[in-house]
């Protein structure tokens, strides 16, 4: 197809999904009704009680962490506590400034099916109640448009809702946070203003605490591979959360075998269970042999390898976050993400971002996999030259 009519196309099919569909309709028209609900306090609690919630996964809450530490310095009394997903438990546990964590199988956020159309509602009731016997003096929905944890926030009576104003969550709010096209840690930061007064950007301290047993262990791996600590390690992860964010794992493999030539490095694999074969397949594809840590680490043993790593490539993807908050450098390749929102976080001469010239790019879609990804070459016309070009670079200055 022509490049052109190309971007046309996927121009009115991301107009197309953006628009609600008549299902979508009517949840949002029963959303609103829902919001004008009778608000019942619980009871007053006997220490300030802030409840932050966020129901994503690695990168989004990461970005949350600089809030989080603004929040602590100006609320040292207080009892801040983290609603959010079972699978980011080991990041935000990790935080001395949380002081509980409360995990939930968020609805929309699980692989697993839907148990019937009553079933998020049913939960929210249940969660509710559980919130309610704790007792919270305020609440802090983090994710923009997340009406359900706004809506649990109401139905648990917690007196200050803070969150996004946007049109299915302002309702179940006491203040409503305009949302702005800035990154993420910005508009994080925004939200808790209210305790914090505004904060500039130096104020906002983007830091993962890596344990010494996490180093450890990388430690112990690397030599398990006959690396010495002299030695420079490049991390590349290639996997990421949706297969329109990818790259060809044959480029990865010329790019790791040029810069272990040229910046006398070794390189290391990294993945999740599932992204092992996606590592496996590049190591096969490279004449130096790799470190393939795919599947054997968590995330403190992820962090303490991308400090150990004098730079980490990859896709956009919650790694390349944790990378940055170890203050690692990154090259970062981003497709339909919009990079203002969710590049990550620091000075840009330490982590470039790579992207193509497709004029419908960032379509803010992470999910094409009904369409054929041939009309989605977003990521892929990011070249092997451009990779290596900003990697060089970043090297050069470290």
């Amino acid at each position: 197809m022509d490049r052109n009519a190309l971007v046309i196309r996927n121009r009115l099919m991301t107009e197309a999904y953006h628009r609600s569909s008549l299902t979508h309709q009517v949840r949002e028209t029963l959303v609103e009704i829902a919001a004008r609900m009778p608000f019942i306090p619980c009871r007053k609690p006997r220490v300030e009680r802030i409840l932050l919630i966020r129901p994503d996964h690695l990168g989004d809450v990461l970005l949350i962490t600089p809030a989080i530490r603004a929040l602590r310095a100006a609320r040292p009394a207080a009892e801040i506590h983290a609603l959010i997903g079972g699978w980011s438990a080991d990041v935000v546990g990790a935080y001395p400034e949380i002081d509980l964590v409360l995990t939930l199988d968020f609805p929309g956020f699980t692989r697993a099916a839907k148990k019937s159309v009553q079933s998020p509602y049913q939960l929210a009731l249940a969660t509710a109640n559980r919130l309610r016997r704790i007792g919270y003096s305020s609440a802090v929905i983090l994710r923009p448009d997340h009406w359900w944890g706004a809506l649990v926030a109401k139905l648990a009576g917690i007196p200050i809702r803070v969150g996004y104003d946007l049109p299915q969550v302002r309702g179940y709010l006491t203040e409503s946070i305009p949302h702005e096209h800035q990154h993420a840690v910005r508009q994080n930061a925004r939200l808790v203003a209210r305790w914090t007064g505004l904060l500039e950007d130096a104020d906002l301290e983007y830091r993962f605490p890596v344990k010494a047993e996490d180093m450890a262990y990388v430690e112990g791996y690397l030599d398990e591979w006959g690396i010495t600590p002299s030695e420079r390690l490049i991390s590349i992860h290639a996997g990421s959360g949706t297969a329109v964010k990818q790259w060809p794992s044959d480029r990865w493999s010329i790019v790791a075998d040029t810069l272990a030539d040229q910046l006398d490095a070794r390189i290391v694999l990294t993945g999740a269970d599932h992204e092992v074969a996606t590592a496996m397949h590049i190591a096969e594809a490279m004449s130096h042999q790799p470190i393939v840590m795919a599947g054997d680490t968590r995330i403190g043993q992820l962090s303490a390898l991308f400090q150990r790593s004098i730079l980490a490539l990859g896709p956009d993807s919650g790694p390349l976050h944790l990378a940055a908050a170890v203050g690692t450098p990154t090259v970062t390749l981003f497709g339909p993400a919009d990079p203002v929102e969710f590049r990550p976080w620091g000075p840009p001469e330490r982590h470039t971002v790579l992207t193509s010239e497709m004029g419908c790019r960032p379509c803010r879609i992470l999910d094409w996999s009904a369409d054929n990804s041939e009309y989605h070459p977003c990521v892929r016309e990011i070249t092997v030259a451009q990779v290596l070009d900003a990697a060089r670079t970043i090297c050069q200055r470290r």
